[in-house]
């Protein structure tokens, strides 16, 4: 039987925490639970949770600073929940490496439906393969991805971003068309989140915008691998 996946549940708000947890248990995932800061990461070490939900005013340290550090050793899905409709603050947590961003007051079934959805990744089918692109090289299989021959760590998003290009390698893709890629025709919000996680993912690749080498901007509609010949 295999394990399920596990959600990790970051809030102060201890009866918010207990709502949430008895839907996602509905759903059969599993559910770990930490109240502030510092437990949010030690949790998130020890257990190696599959998804953080992670409130942005937390005691000990910040919701933003508890996923900096949650960066460092893991790429589980992160969803920012945040009381602050502010572009900055929205800004801020995708920057920091969240995935998503959830207002409050939100309904637990938009939720937990907005999880599965994120969860929702398409499944490389057939031979297991390598893609070259130059100094560039993503196995499909592993996912693992090196460039120069140096060995570059992604996010799961960063990854299926670059693959979604990569197997793509002539198309110029909209943001829409990542978006259903990479977090699924089920999600919403605002399609920017695009821009923010190709900004991670050409800076750990070493790349720049004006003279890219593997990731460019397709004017007008969004992204594509560069140097390929029209």
């Amino acid at each position: 039987m295999a394990e399920p996946i596990r959600i990790l549940v970051v809030d102060d708000e201890r009866p918010l925490v207990g709502v949430i947890t008895s839907y996602l248990e509905r759903e059969d995932f599993g559910v770990l639970h930490a109240y502030d800061g510092p437990s949010a990461i030690e949790v998130a070490r020890a257990e190696r949770p599959d998804l953080i939900l992670l409130d942005l005013m937390l005691p000990g340290l910040s919701g933003l600073e508890v996923c900096r550090q949650v960066r460092e050793f893991s790429d589980a899905y992160i969803v920012m929940l945040t009381a602050r409709d502010d572009e900055a603050d929205k800004v801020a947590t995708l920057t920091a490496g969240a995935d998503d961003y959830v207002l409050k007051p939100f309904s637990p079934r938009e939720l937990v439906a907005r999880i599965q959805a994120m969860l929702r990744r398409p499944r490389n089918s057939g031979a297991p393969t390598v893609i070259h692109h130059g100094a560039l090289a993503v196995d499909l299989e592993s996912r693992d991805v090196w460039v120069d021959g140096r060995p570059v760590v992604l996010t799961r998003t960063e990854y299926d971003l670059l693959t979604a290009m990569a197997t793509r390698p002539r198309a110029a893709l909209s943001r829409r068309e990542l978006i259903d890629e990479v977090w699924g025709p089920d999600w919403y919000g605002d399609e920017h989140v695009v821009d923010v996680h190709v900004g991670h993912l050409r800076r750990k690749l070493g790349d720049v915008a004006a003279e890219p080498r593997f990731v460019r901007t397709v004017r007008g509609v969004g992204y594509g691998l560069a140097g390929i010949p029209r």
